[in-house]
């Protein structure tokens, strides 16, 4: 028996321990508690709040990839999205959702990035932190280049086209892994120096060895900036960019280049900001709801489970507990869509309880006495409970990888709360009642384990 109630006192400690965190994590339970100072590094894990109800600001771009090769299309979207993540979370913005979406009707504007900024109501502010990223390009002679004949200006100046000139390669920013400022030991110009990863040492190789004795021209944002001429193929995945830099001109360039090249070029094309305002009414409704729900929930569970729903109670508690404490760890966004899946959970896990309880019901009913019955009602009810859940966790999965953003937030609170509310049910809830069943089956003791307002 001992062992019993050792489990339920640790079970017990570590709910008080983790109760800790959650409130005291918080900024605004720290400065309403002056006076138990919680560590420092318990800040670091508030609840991220998502862009409906922190505010902030969400932006519409406009892919275009009439340029791109049909094969390589996905790749270069991946490429595009992962390139604003890394642009946007070096300005330190909590959280944010960047995704593409394909539904136009048109070519031009068949593919879309969709970005999320939560925090960021200023819609100039946010249009900066995306920034003109570059779109850097390798492109090698046409055949026919040699041929092509300048054109003679109004002043009189031979001017040559480019695009007359040259053509595109699949080597382009995506593949660009970093980029430095070097220097030209002979002149001590300012050079900028581009690594590329894997794939894109081996397009630059390939690029080299077919051009030996021609130029290969480097674009960025459309304009030639450098156009040197291949003198041996080259391996290790390293070009440089000479030009007329001054050491801040080429400083400023490594640093657009390190947030991001875009490997497709990007148009704004609508904006919308949500206020504050509107998230914070969304979170005390969810949080009024939860509340409201759980009281009415615990009250139904006490009258008509009587001692076992009291156990059922602080077993809810401790599930919801850890439910939160997982969100803050992870971390995970809460959306307004991914409240209603945690209050959904709570409810699953009624459920998980109330199985346990109507069983425990009709053990004590088909004669057995309530020690025995408590350990019989958990192994029947398992599989019921087992059953019901996987179906839903296999549901959530599937939400997950399928939805929408607002649905993935849905999905993954629903998933989570699900897990641990079988851990709360057969784990928790068993142990404290283990160590208050009964020996004997008094009178006492069958009206406390019975159910409803009849024995």
């Amino acid at each position: 028996m001992w062992k019993k109630r050792l489990i339920a006192v640790l079970v017990l400690l570590l709910a008080t321990l983790v109760s800790f965190f959650v409130a005291y994590s918080e900024p605004k339970a720290q400065s309403s508690l002056p006076v138990i100072s919680s560590p420092s590094w318990f800040s670091k894990f508030p609840f991220r709040l998502g862009l409906d109800l922190s505010g902030g600001t969400h932006l519409v771009y406009r892919a275009d990839v009439s340029k791109l090769e049909a094969d390589s299309v996905n790749d270069s979207l991946a490429s595009l999205r992962d390139v604003i993540e890394r642009r946007v979370n070096a300005f330190g913005v909590s959280e944010p959702v960047v995704q593409v979406e394909e539904g136009g009707l048109t070519g031009t504007d068949k593919y879309r990035l969709i970005v999320d900024l939560p925090g960021v109501t200023n819609v100039e502010e946010a249009v900066r932190l995306i920034g003109e990223t570059p779109i850097l390009e390798f492109k090698t002679e046409k055949p026919n280049a040699s041929e092509v004949k300048p054109v003679i200006d109004e002043n009189g100046n031979s001017i040559l086209n480019p695009d007359d000139i040259y053509q595109s390669t699949k080597l382009t920013g995506q593949y660009l892994k970093s980029s430095r400022v070097d220097f030209n030991p002979t002149t001590g110009v300012p050079m900028i120096v581009l690594n590329f990863n894997d794939e894109g040492s081996k397009l630059f190789a390939e690029i080299t060895k077919q051009n030996i004795g021609k130029t290969v021209a480097i674009f960025l944002d459309g304009q030639i900036i450098s156009f040197p001429t291949v003198q041996d193929e080259i391996t290790g995945g390293e070009a440089v960019i000479t030009g007329d830099y001054d050491i801040k001109e080429a400083k400023a360039l490594v640093g657009r280049l390190n947030s991001g090249a875009l490997p497709v070029p990007i148009e704004l094309v609508t904006t919308q900001t949500i206020g504050p305002i509107l998230g914070s009414q969304a979170v005390d409704a969810g949080l009024k709801a939860a509340l409201v729900g759980f009281l009415a929930i615990a009250i139904f569970l006490v009258v008509w489970y009587r001692l076992p729903g009291v156990i059922a109670v602080i077993s809810l508690v401790i599930y919801v507990v850890l439910v939160l404490a997982i969100f803050k760890l992870l971390p995970v966004t809460l959306t307004s869509a991914g409240i209603a899946g945690f209050i959904i959970s709570i409810g699953i896990a009624v459920d998980a309880n109330v199985l346990i309880f109507e069983r425990l019901k009709e053990e004590i009913r088909s004669g057995r006495s309530v020690y025995d019955a408590v350990d019989q009602g958990f192994d029947k009810a398992w599989f019921s409970i087992r059953d019901a859940n996987t179906s839903t966790i296999i549901t959530a999965i599937i939400l997950f990888t399928f939805g929408t953003s607002l649905i993935k937030g849905f999905a993954l609170t629903l998933g989570i709360g699900v897990i641990i509310s079988l851990f709360s049910a057969i784990t928790v809830t068993r142990a404290f009642l283990r160590v208050i069943k009964p020996k004997t089956d008094g009178r006492i003791a069958k009206f406390l384990f019975s159910s409803g307002f009849v024995r």
